[in-house]
């Protein structure tokens, strides 16, 4: 019997206990300030090991949620103070993956203006080996099956990824590569709501638009069209998520 069955992922302890954790100090029940209780106790009162509650930490450390200070032990952080870019993932988790207005825009305001700047600074700098990659993610598009939800997805990550690379600057590509996961997961529903309806050929119009202003060396051309493709994703994005929510 061939049954569709995904492999089932059951979370280890420590992730298990950085899920508990970042709960507690997200919902505000471990607020900003406070020195969490020594690990021996702190890892009794959750019932785990002391070494598991000490690699969980660990985590939430490099995601900026806590500090853990020599001789003073864990402190409670304000993640918007010193949280790190992995702190999106979590956010997302926090609210599991459901609409939340204030992180969407706030996502979306980043885009914005990371993006904008990759489009100028691609149509000044990109190489001719850089161009035909390009050309060809606009050939591959047009063949693209609606019904495979996962390459359009992955497609449309890679062409951005590809004009950041363009760009000339180091920093951008690994920004989007840092945040993989949260743009996929919206870019997922996005593809998923709008596949079978004009919106995605606008998109695509849109790309093509992108691409020809980039080979004809006009950065503010590139800027604007990259502002309006990103402006009207973020548009029907927005109406998906929000009959989603009345719809749950």
């Amino acid at each position: 019997m061939n049954l569709p069955l995904k492999p089932l992922h059951v979370d280890s302890l420590k992730e298990a206990c950085v899920k508990r954790l970042e709960e507690l100090i997200l919902s505000g029940e471990l607020k900003v300030g406070v020195r969490l209780p020594s690990e021996r106790d702190f890892a009794a009162s959750l019932g785990v090991s002391r070494p598991v509650l000490h690699e969980a930490l660990v985590d939430l450390s490099a995601k900026g949620l806590v500090s853990i200070l020599a001789r003073r032990g864990v402190m409670v952080n304000d993640y918007r103070q010193s949280g790190s870019m992995a702190m999106l993932s979590t956010l997302l988790t926090y609210h599991n993956g459901k609409f939340d207005p204030q992180l969407t825009s706030s996502l979306f305001a980043m885009r914005i203006l990371v993006e904008k700047e990759t489009a100028r600074l691609s149509a000044l700098s990109i190489t001719i080996e850089q161009m035909d990659l390009l050309e060809q993610f606009i050939r591959l598009e047009a063949s693209l099956d609606r019904n495979d939800l996962a390459a359009l997805v992955k497609q449309d990550f890679d062409f951005h990824l590809q004009i950041a690379v363009a760009s000339g600057n180091l920093a951008y590509p690994l920004i989007l590569n840092s945040f993989i996961a949260v743009y996929t997961h919206f870019t997922s529903l996005f593809f998923d709501g709008c596949r079978f309806t004009p919106v995605l050929d606008e998109v695509y119009a849109f790309h093509r638009c992108l691409v020809e202003a980039i080979r004809l060396h006009e950065p503010e051309k590139a800027v604007q069209i990259m502002s309006e493709l990103l402006t009207h994703g973020e548009q029907h994005l927005f109406a998906i998520l929000g009959k989603n929510s009345k719809e749950d």
